[in-house]
């Protein structure tokens, strides 16, 4: 019988490590991640699990140890943020192009600088193409059931690569919602023993992890790691069809949200969708046709799929919480609007940048972007293809600046008229 808690995203995600029993953590705090390793290092010390709690320096080497300890045949687990997972930079390539199924935890966060706490997804984003599943979280129920998916998908023999399980900082992280977990003995049998077939303590067979790659042989292991990123698709279905079984909870490559008949649709990714979903139902109730669709796998990208699902509508707007800085949109819109390129009637498709840094996006700015699709559809044009929605103009932002130092300078002038 599933166990009703409340919880915040953290918690959630360490609770279901818990479950797990990983053999190794490598460990270095970094906000909003923090209280992952945090509360899994009292479940250390407390006895709950076996797991050897290791606690480095830095996000660096706590990816090293992952790495060592997943080539030694350990199943090891990690959680990071923003620039940690920067400094890991250069080995997230050294695990999945080793083929080691390190299975992260990853909390959103805005990349420095200027130096921002908050949420947006420019750290994921950013290592998109370093050999990475991506899986993407709206809710902390739905960050806790990707945790549990994410190493029979990883560590299937015909996949072995590295997941990230991602979550919005503070949105989800730090939130409490009311949840169900499953059962410790369920998850433990639905995860399963990690059983790799070559590793460094395996006598038998003796082998080296991560040696030079010549260019006689470089190539052919970026084709492998490409097939097994090809492999993953499947696999992804496969796990999802058994978690489902298991608990009743459904999961695909995206969730199509009032799709059936939509004439204009939004692509989005994480907790954001929640309110693009309330604008739907807002909208619908006024007999505008209008739909969303969540994406919750993106990498691999689901082309194909997400084709077919956008195949009907009339005008898309794809929505990246984070900026490639390519001068013609965002990471997801660019995956998005090439996945419609073969389309014979493809719909017209603009891209909107929002909540860099933490910032909100309300259920009116998703009108508005709604409203803006229709008159897409109506004038039959696309206009400005490459957007942004939720900040102040220049102009705006000098005035708000000004205001603020005059506060300043008046607060500092009674500060000192007070003796203080």
């Amino acid at each position: 019988m599933a166990i009703r808690d409340r919880l915040s995203g953290n918690e959630a995600i360490a609770i279901a490590m818990k479950q797990i029993n990983p053999d190794v953590m490598g460990a270095f705090p970094i906000t909003p991640s923090t209280e992952i390793p945090q509360y899994f290092s009292s479940y250390v010390a407390n006895g709950l699990v076996d797991t050897e709690f290791v606690a480095v320096e830095s996000e660096h080497s706590a990816m090293s140890t992952c790495i060592a300890a997943e080539a030694a045949g350990a199943r090891a687990i990690t959680a990071t943020s923003s620039c940690g997972m920067a400094l890991m930079w250069e080995l997230l390539y050294v695990a999945s192009s080793s083929r080691l199924p390190v299975t992260m935890a990853l909390v959103n966060r805005a990349l420095t600088g200027p130096i921002n706490i908050n949420n947006d997804h420019s750290d994921s984003m950013g290592a998109r193409d370093a050999g990475w599943i991506q899986i993407y979280s709206e809710t902390n129920q739905e960050a806790y059931d990707n945790f549990v998916q994410a190493m029979p998908i990883g560590e299937n023999k015909s996949v072995r690569l590295p997941v990230m399980v991602c979550q919005d900082g503070f949105i989800t992280s730090h939130a409490v919602e009311n949840m169900e977990l499953i059962e410790d003995d369920k998850v433990k049998a639905f995860v399963g023993e990690y059983e790799p077939e070559n590793y460094l303590l395996k006598k038998e067979n003796p082998l080296a992890v991560g040696p030079y790659g010549i260019s006689a042989y470089y190539m052919e292991f970026k084709k492998q790691q490409a097939e097994a990123m090809k492999n993953a698709k499947k696999v992804i279905l496969e796990v999802a069809a058994e978690f489902e079984k298991l608990t009743g909870r459904k999961y695909g490559f995206f969730e199509e949200f009032m799709m059936e008949d939509a004439e204009v649709a939004v692509v989005i990714i994480g907790s954001s969708a929640g309110t693009g979903k309330a604008a739907v139902e807002l909208l619908r109730q006024q007999g505008n046709k209008v739909g969303l669709i969540k994406i919750r796998v993106f990498r691999p990208f689901p082309m194909e799929e997400l084709t077919t699902a956008l195949s009907h509508v009339k005008a898309v707007a794809v929505m990246d919480k984070a900026e490639s800085f390519s001068a013609a949109g965002g990471p997801l819109f660019a995956e998005t609007r090439s996945a419609l390129y073969d389309l014979e009637h493809r719909p017209k498709v603009i891209n909107y940048v929002y909540g860099l840094g933490g910032r909100d996006i309300t259920v009116e700015d998703f009108q508005h972007i709604y409203g803006e699709l229709f008159k897409i559809v109506e004038a039959g044009q696309t206009g400005e293809v490459y957007r942004h929605i939720g900040q102040r103009e220049s102009n705006e932002a000098e005035k708000e600046f000004e205001y603020e130092r005059y506060q300043l300078e008046n607060n500092n002038w009674r500060w000192q008229s007070d003796g203080l």
